[in-house]
């Protein structure tokens, strides 16, 4: 392959998304990063570009809406010409429980953390393909391995990702295109202080006894950060993990008591 490899991060401008495409930009990969906040997705493609020196492209779409998805990739087409990476990333759907959703919470958990990841793909494998190779990685969550209570909606749409990954590793193979799921547990961002704070809400008690009953619950003991998360996803679009395909891999500090 001539020249720098191309990655597309989707949910980028803050959180786990905005790791990722720092430690990608680290190792020279160039970037389109996106968001539905064209304001904080500026901001974070011009601090990457700043502190790596490589060109990062930022994208303001919405990845629940065909229209946002295809507006990225065609971004990285126009501007680059290839994608080598592709990361799907998107924010969690509302905490609660089964009788508190009605339909239209249902389809728009479907689209946001499935279809997303469905259209992305569909776009970047025929570039993928005239390349000879590239690398997709779905952010998840443990909740594919080991349910999360109060998460119902997460758990489901979750679980279809972690289907449609090992499929697409066996119809993909051939290609030599990748695709591996990385589940973040309690990984210390916005979406999991959230969390810790509705669950304090609805139980009456301190926030810090909410992280402190999950540091109980990781042999670890702490919540892990961005930058260990992405290491793990840089790792797997990296030369090195040319044999890993259709892979879950959790990034939890030992949370998830599955074999």
């Amino acid at each position: 392959m001539e020249g720098p490899r191309v990655g597309i991060v989707t949910a980028a401008s803050k959180g786990l998304g905005r790791a990722v495409a720092l430690e990608l930009a680290k190792s020279g990969v160039h970037l389109v990063v996106a968001s539905r906040d064209a304001g904080r997705i500026e901001a974070a493609a011009a601090a990457i570009r700043e502190e790596t020196g490589v060109e990062v492209v930022p994208a303001a779409a919405d990845v629940s809406s065909k229209d946002g998805i295809e507006r990225i990739v065609q971004t990285a087409a126009d501007r680059f010409g290839r994608v080598d990476i592709l990361v799907n990333n998107a924010g969690g759907p509302p905490a609660g429980t089964f009788e508190q959703f009605d339909d239209a919470a249902w389809y728009a958990a479907f689209e946001l953390n499935l279809m997303s990841v469905v259209r992305a793909t569909r776009l970047v494998v025929p570039l993928m393909k005239r390349q000879g190779g590239g690398r997709i990685i779905n952010l998840t969550s443990t909740s594919v391995k080991q349910p999360i209570p109060n998460l119902v909606l997460s758990n489901t749409v979750r679980a279809g990702v972690a289907g449609l990954t090992k499929t697409l590793s066996i119809e993909l193979a051939p290609y030599n295109i990748l695709v591996n799921n990385v589940a973040p547990g309690r990984i210390d961002t916005d979406r999991v202080r959230e969390l810790d704070q509705m669950t304090a809400d609805r139980t009456g008690e301190p926030v810090d006894q909410v992280q402190s009953r999950w540091f109980d619950q990781i042999p670890l003991g702490r919540y892990g950060t961005p930058e260990e998360f992405a290491k793990v996803v840089a790792f797997l679009c990296s030369p090195a993990a040319s044999y890993l395909t259709g892979l879950t891999i959790p990034v939890d500090g030992g949370l998830t008591k599955g074999l």
